[in-house]
């Protein structure tokens, strides 16, 4: 049996990225231009299966009045309403959120402020904000 002969020589590898806070976490940004590795943001995507799942309960008659289902869920009346305003997004924004491609500058804080109602103006008020 042989062994192998030692390696010596050193590689070193740089990467360009800076650290970012997004949400409460640090968050690795790649330099303009590199490719993006598409990750959904789980605050946001967590955010939007509350809002929907809430007003499938309303909808339902589960609950009569949303007070009543912030009650049964154990938060404030202002927090749901915020939350419940999620489900008047426009359809390819929840889709590109689900999928990660929504932009750094769209983040649960950005989506719990008002928003317009018509789905065109929606990313313009996102991305501009």
């Amino acid at each position: 049996m042989t062994r192998a002969t030692p390696i010596h020589d050193t590689v070193t590898i740089h990467v360009p990225f800076r650290l970012v806070k997004r949400g409460g976490r640090k968050e690795m940004q790649l330099p303009a231009g590199a490719a993006q590795p598409r990750k959904a943001d789980n605050t946001l995507v967590k955010a939007l299966a509350r809002a929907f799942r809430w007003k499938r309960m309303l909808e339902s008659g589960e609950y009569a009045t949303i007070a009543e289902l912030a009650a049964r869920e154990g938060i404030t009346l202002s927090y749901l309403t915020r939350v419940l305003r999620l489900t008047l997004l426009a359809p390819d924004l929840v889709a590109a959120i689900l999928d990660g491609r929504q932009g750094p500058e769209v983040t649960l804080a950005k989506l719990m402020e008002p928003f317009p109602a018509e789905w065109a103006e929606q990313f313009q008020s996102l991305v501009a904000a």
